[in-house]
């Protein structure tokens, strides 16, 4: 076993070890050092998530010959070994992600603590990276948090999320919406948890991730963004930070009012529609963009099917078919929302929001 593996979340509370406290996802965490991205403070009492960045568990010798494989991702990193790989230590409550760029974290199996280190070539920017997608969403889900893989702004005092696989454009679409002006809640992942007869929101992290494509495409859409946005960012995504120049960031959680799940563009349609999901078909759908869903257990997957069928009955779920192209992002948004107020005007469920 690992003996003493500390500092542990039970006996170190208040110590100097952590001193820097953030918020985010609806969890108060504590580390080591500045976070880039989360807003710096916690909200009521003491850190859910102790981070220690830059460094693993002391004794991490000790973890030779003490690990299975838990999770090999499909992913191939130049075409010679896995993107990620994830092992379960056998003796021990943790678990082990080792990306094929050197970034690795050991995460507790109850989500109270995560330690991180970086090769030689690696940069904390980039563990950062990791940490406040990936690796917080799975503490999320070990700590029994449902996510729905997704970013969502605010409208009225109600969120709105945009559900979608990799590349749907979900970031894009909030992008849209903070270029109008409109708070986005979170990006990549929704945290949602149960509050009385709806579902609340949480607040992520003040910046949106966009490829090279969709920041070209809000640059000229003649809003605020057209003159945030800069000429030249290469060939790695752009954050785009929601707490400056117009952009907005909504630090409340909300009740979440409505799921839009973007489908895959379509050439040939004249207009953008939308299509009502229920039944069955809604309950699949978000069980199709759950977030880290192939790394929950059978037990937990029993668990969260049951909240997503109560997600289901309350939330208003919308299959929305954008036209291809991104040239119309400006009308895109007034699409969503003169449906949502419709929607919002019709469906008895959000009479109570």
């Amino acid at each position: 076993m690992l003996p003493n593996l500390e500092p542990s979340i039970a006996d170190c509370n208040a110590t100097p070890e952590t001193p820097f406290a953030f918020f985010g996802y609806g969890l108060n965490m504590r580390a080591n050092q500045p976070i880039p991205g989360l807003f710096s403070g916690a909200r009521n009492g003491e850190g859910d998530v102790r981070i220690w960045l830059g460094q693993l568990p002391p004794r991490q010798d000790r973890l030779n010959g003490t690990e299975e494989v838990w999770y090999t991702s499909p992913e191939v990193e130049s075409q010679v070994q896995p993107g990620l790989v994830i092992w379960k230590l056998t003796d021990d409550p943790y678990f082990r992600w080792v990306y094929a760029d050197g970034n690795e974290f050991i995460i507790a199996r109850d989500g109270s603590e995560v330690w991180a280190k970086w090769s030689d070539a690696g940069t904390l920017g980039e563990a950062v990276r990791y940490l406040l997608g990936p690796i917080l969403g799975f503490v999320l889900r070990l700590r029994g948090v449902t996510c729905i893989h997704a970013s969502a702004i605010s409208f009225d005092d109600q969120v709105i999320a945009f559900a979608g696989p990799k590349g749907a454009g979900k970031s894009t679409t909030a992008a849209a919406f903070a270029g109008r002006g409109y708070p986005v809640v979170t990006d990549d992942i929704v945290a949602l948890l149960p509050s009385g007869e709806t579902f609340l929101a949480q607040p992520g992290y003040p910046r949106l991730r966009l490829w090279p494509s969709s920041v070209d495409a809000l640059s000229k859409t003649g809003g605020a963004l057209s003159r945030l946005l800069p000429t030249a960012w290469g060939d790695k995504r752009y954050h785009l930070d929601l707490t400056r120049d117009g952009c907005a960031f909504e630090r409340r959680a909300l009740p979440l009012a409505a799921i839009y799940v973007l489908a895959e563009r379509a050439g040939d349609l004249s207009a953008p529609h939308f299509d009502a999901i229920g039944g069955s078909e809604s309950l699949m759908s978000l069980l199709a963009n759950t977030y880290a869903s192939k790394l929950v257990d059978g037990a937990s997957l029993a668990q969260e099917f049951k909240i997503l069928d109560r997600l289901t009955a309350q939330v208003p779920i919308r299959r929305f078919y954008p036209p291809n192209g991104l040239d119309n992002l400006t009308s895109l948004c007034d699409v969503i929302l003169n449906d949502f107020r419709e929607l919002r005007n019709s469906d008895p469920r959000l009479a109570g929001l």
